[in-house]
């Protein structure tokens, strides 16, 4: 099941390029390229919704809050928008409105590559200037915002009234911000939009007004005493109020929609600003009523992003990296460009396959782009400014990290690290560990668990229930304390009871994610039963494939992983399973739900949870011995499907008073 492993990789990427994005303002991937990978992600739930973790990022709006500004609750959810990348998608948003509402007038804006923040005013007085932060609680950040230039303290009227703008730096500002760091010594901007990001969430707000930032107002999200019909007439009203409100077309259809976009994108390069696309949304705000909200978008707007650029660059160096499973993955180190907005200094070859498709070698030139791949990748080489003694790259015969042999096993294209006391594989195994989605024990990041490794505190995974010994000295490492240490010894402790099946998902056991791992357990509920199944006892598990139980049984029968289970179960790791709920006494019982669409209250994990603590068994595709199909927002071939077998189709409310009989 190898989508299992890939939908992992998708959840963690997201997540971490969310936090790099919105908290760091150091985003590593494009729009595009997040983008992509969110519609991956969501493909991969729509197939198979039984996985759906509860950390999804298609179930969240971007970022966190950081703790050094006080936090605001907005009082309208910041939504976040859908993307369209070709015209065709434009219509198919245009066709989607046209089946609730038939004559629709759009206003088509710059989409604007910066930071969006919130402003309150009342009785016509700035008194709070926010970022969006996750779209519910944003920071308080209103003594830089005032430090804005195009940001007015007081109102001609006294309105109160809270909008929404985006805040950036105009390109010559960055080009002398970056001059003068330069000079200095400092580390360079990467962009416009981290740049107005960074500044606007300094401590110290004078460095902030030495930034130079402005402001373009775009949204009006509430206003007193005043009956605002449309977005054109509230933009309208900003600019007399003494906004900077960019400009925007008046659209009668989606033709005329295309044609904007179209003008856009061939001028976006001559704009003082920067800019990644355009925004069309319906006018009418009766119509956007009707039309309504999803969990994370309004149905009434879509963001047009531009097609990504590419950009020339030169191979330095193939350094190669070693994962938790000793997957040995080549890199390129390049001379760093801007890509897309974006710079890039590094990208994936993936394996020694794609390196010799490609034909890359350490000195050529070469194009990369940034366009729909996991990371910024290398599309192809210029051939024409090839030097004739460059050799072709070869994968190391050793691991670049232990010395031990490399081997690429005959139905895999990647080569591994066989030696599982790699140092390298032991750090990141460890990370996976702790991680959220397996012994989900907090304040024990990445960094901490590398740097206790490095101090010889922790050989392997087991090592982690023995910190407890190490308090005094754990205590006296630079950036921690007392309280902070206590915490993670308590959630040490606590991960003890955690299920069977958290524990096996997070041994790092190839292709034992969590789903697996369930299943797993379900069928051997403890783990001296689990350690001596056979293999095909195993495969014989709906769902569990010939290589999963393999690879299951493999680990188990390798004498240092005996060792770690022994060792776990020593320092009182719980080794059970809980046993399900019998199908005959549940609500449920005996029958099969198949899931589609986005849900308001649960995450399709949640709901198949609550369906199977109720005997009830949830499947991935609609069949004639599906019993109901449950719908949300976005639902998809499923729907149509269960319609045409005329399968019970519910929705979340008869869902809620199905589980309240």
């Amino acid at each position: 099941m190898e989508y299992i492993n890939r939908y992992k990789y998708l959840v963690e990427e997201i997540n971490k390029n969310n936090a790099l994005y919105y908290d760091n303002d150091a985003p590593v991937l494009t729009d595009m390229q997040y983008d992509a990978l969110m519609l991956e992600l969501k493909q991969i739930e729509e197939e198979h919704p039984e996985i759906i973790s509860d950390n999804s990022p298609t179930r969240t709006v971007g970022g966190t809050v950081a703790g050094k500004f006080g936090k605001v609750t907005h009082i309208t959810k910041q939504l976040s928008l859908s993307n369209a990348y070709s015209h065709d998608e434009l219509r198919e948003f245009d066709e989607r409105i046209r089946k609730s509402i038939n004559n629709i007038t759009y206003i088509c804006e710059n989409k604007f590559d910066g930071l969006t923040v919130v402003l309150t005013y009342e009785n016509g007085i700035l008194t709070l200037g926010a970022t969006r932060g996750d779209g519910i609680t944003g920071e308080d950040v209103t003594n830089n915002i005032k430090t804005v230039r195009s940001v007015p303290h007081n109102l001609p009227k006294p309105y109160s009234l809270t909008l929404r703008g985006e805040v950036y730096m105009s390109k010559s500002t960055f080009e002398e911000l970056n001059r003068q760091r330069a000079e200095k010594g400092e580390k360079l901007f990467a962009n416009p939009r981290n740049a107005a990001a960074g500044s606007l969430r300094q401590l110290d707000s004078s460095i902030t007004k030495e930034r130079n930032l402005d402001m373009f107002a775009f949204n009006l999200e509430d206003i007193k005493d005043i009956n605002i019909t449309s977005h054109s007439q509230a933009l309208e009203l900003l600019r007399e109020l003494g906004f900077s409100v960019s400009e925007y077309v008046v659209a009668n259809n989606i033709d005329e929609v295309i044609e904007f976009v179209k003008e856009k994108e061939e001028k976006r390069d001559s704009l003082p600003f920067e800019i990644d696309g355009a925004v069309i949304k319906v006018d009418d705000f009766g119509q956007r009523q009707l039309l309504g909200t999803t969990a994370k978008s309004p149905r009434w707007a879509t963001a047009y992003k531009f097609t990504p650029t590419l950009a020339e660059s030169r191979v330095n160096e193939i350094t190669v990296q070693v994962g938790r499973t000793g997957v040995l993955t080549p890199v390129a180190n390049i001379t760093p460009v801007i890509v897309g907005g974006s710079l890039i200094s590094r990208a994936t070859l993936h394996n020694e396959d794609f390196i010799k498709a490609k034909d890359i070698r350490v000195g050529d030139y070469v194009f990369v782009t940034k366009a729909g791949d996991v990371i910024p990748e290398i599309t192809s080489v210029n051939l024409d400014k090839r030097e004739d003694s460059l050799t072709p790259f070869e994968m190391p015969k050793f691991c670049p990290v232990c010395g031990s042999e490399v081997i690429k096993l005959p139905d895999e294209a990647a080569h591994r690290c066989m030696n599982i006391a790699c140092e390298a594989q032991k750090k990141r195994l460890i990370g996976h560990f702790v991680s959220k989605d397996a012994m989900n024990i907090d304040g024990f990041g990445k960094s901490l668990s590398d740097r206790l490794c490095e101090l010889g505190y922790l050989h392997d995974v087991s090592d982690i229930y023995m910190l407890k010994d190490r308090r005094e000295e754990l205590i006296k490492l630079d950036g921690l304390g007392e309280k902070s240490i206590d915490n993670l010894l308590s959630s040490i402790e606590n991960s003890k009871s955690n299920d069977l099946s958290r524990l096996i998902g997070a041994l790092g056991i190839p292709l034992v994610g969590t789903t697996v791992a369930k299943l797993i357990c379900a069928y051997y509920p403890s783990m001296d039963i689990l350690r001596n199944t056979k293999a095909e006892e195993l495969s014989a598990i709906e769902g569990i494939g010939e290589k999963i139980a393999l690879s299951v049984t493999d680990y188990f029968a390798q004498e240092h992983n005996a060792q770690i289970i022994d060792k776990l179960i020593s320092y009182g790791l719980n080794m059970t399973e809980p046993i399900a709920i019998n199908a005959s006494e549940g609500a449920f019982a005996g029958k099969t739900f198949v899931l589609t669409g986005t849900l308001e209250n649960y995450s399709r994990t949640q709901a198949a949870e609550l369906i199977e603590a109720r005997g009830g068994k949830v499947t991935s595709s609609v069949s004639k011995k599906t019993d109901y199909v449950l719908y949300g927002e976005s639902a998809g071939s499923k729907y149509d499907k269960a319609v045409k077998l005329n399968i019970t189709l519910i929705n979340e409310n008869d869902f809620e008073n199905m589980l309240n009989a």
